[in-house]
């Protein structure tokens, strides 16, 4: 799980913003949170909402270029398609409107959960070289607390990892996580935490549809069984699918109708766009309710209809459906599901821009108005967005005064 995550100086972020899906002791929906071993409460789901060029994407996006300059040296050998996607360049910007946060380093820290423990990472990158770096864990079982490793001017090991050893030459521009992970791929608490940045956080990409639907569905009929129940939530006529694999690798998805009683089946390609991005995007939720991953997915109601949007945040949040702890985490415009029936006040993000250019970013439940007083959980969220009252309303230019902002 995702427990919160921090980024400072990345692109429109010049101040230090915190995202976090630790769930706030509030008094509604408490039957719709994660419950961790130790009693610890965690967020199923979050959505942030704001104006377009207000910075929304970019939080999501820094979490992404954090897990791709992990990944990308271990991936560096590998030729499947998801290593493909990390091994692609990405560069780490800086905030561009100040001469200062230029030639400053991007900094980012994550706290996340395995099975075994709680870990904290903090990765400080200038240029891409890494100027500043650490690993912390809280075993879940015993609630031991160790630090794993330090480097600034010098790399210190520490706890498990005293005994291992560093190569001389160490390349500035490579993590020492991804180091350890290249040298020491078997050490169990190494494997830990690499296995979390790879397989359980998830960034969708809608690239390819029917690419991605092969590579999520043609080997699961779990997936697939799934799947054709969102489909009969949407009241759709498709009754089943199949995914072909033709001559020279080709892939083809067939959807089969079923209208007054008469069977049809048609090539994905014939179908509506709308349809085609829902079986893009639907073999990503069933594996991350199935896996007990955080999916992470910008723009999530531009690819589909309220009525879907509705249901796919309620199964994250129905603990009998969500049984693996999986996370929703998305961007959205929609309206119609920003309302106390569907979401906590903690499950709400706002972003938008100061008057430099720098995005803010702050939850519902933290927002305070000019009297000091906090958005009451019956309250239309909906109706009081767009009237500017959160200070992230999409059609108004100057949209707040930031210093009045408890964010």
């Amino acid at each position: 799980m995702l427990c919160q995550f921090t980024v400072k100086n990345y692109k429109s972020i010049r101040d230090e913003v915190t995202f976090d899906m630790q769930a706030v002791a509030i008094s509604e929906h408490e039957d719709r949170v994660i419950k961790d071993k130790d009693g610890e409460q965690f967020l199923p789901v979050s959505a942030i909402y704001g104006p377009n060029g207000g910075g929304k994407s970019n939080v999501l996006e820094a979490l992404r270029a954090l897990a791709a300059k992990i990944l990308r040296p271990l991936y560096a050998t590998r030729d499947n398609e998801k290593c493909i996607f990390f091994q692609k360049k990405l560069v780490i910007e800086p905030f561009a409107f100040s001469e200062e946060t230029k030639n400053a380093p991007t900094e980012f820290e994550i706290f996340f959960r395995t099975e075994m423990a709680e870990y904290r990472y903090v990765l400080h990158v200038k240029k891409e070289v890494v100027v500043y770096e650490s690993l912390d864990r809280v075993k879940l079982d015993t609630g031991r607390r160790s630090a794993l490793f330090e480097r600034g001017d010098e790399i210190t090991l520490k706890g498990v990892f005293s005994r291992l050893k560093i190569s001389e030459g160490l390349s500035a521009t490579l993590p020492m996580l991804s180091y350890l992970g290249i040298t020491y791929k078997r050490n169990e608490v190494v494997k830990d935490v690499l296995e979390w940045f790879e397989c359980g956080i998830d960034f969708l990409n809608y690239g390819n549809p029917i690419e991605e639907l092969r590579l999520a569905v043609s080997n699961s009929e779990e997936v697939k069984l799934l799947m054709l129940e969102m489909i009969q939530e949407m009241d759709l006529d498709i009754v089943d699918f199949r995914v072909a694999e033709e001559e020279n690798d080709r892939i083809d998805v067939y959807t089969k109708h079923m209208v007054e009683g008469y069977e049809a089946e048609l090539n994905l390609l014939e179908e509506s766009s709308g349809t085609k991005k829902l079986f893009g995007l639907m073999p990503f939720i069933a594996e991350s309710l199935l896996r007990g991953t955080t999916l992470i997915i910008d723009e999530l109601d531009a690819k589909i209809h309220p009525v879907l949007l509705r249901h796919i945040i309620m199964m994250f949040q129905d603990m009998d459906i969500n049984r693996e702890k999986a996370q929703l985490i998305f961007t959205s415009h929609d309206l119609s599901t920003m309302n106390g029936e569907v979401f906590r006040r903690d499950e709400i993000w706002f972003a938008a821009k100061g008057n430099v250019q720098n995005s803010k970013l702050y939850s519902l439940v933290e927002f305070k108005n000019e009297k000091g007083e906090s958005v009451r959980k019956d309250a239309k969220y909906d109706k009081q967005y767009l009237e500017g009252k959160y200070g992230a309303d999409p059609y108004l230019r100057r949209i707040i005064d930031w210093g009045k902002v408890n964010a």
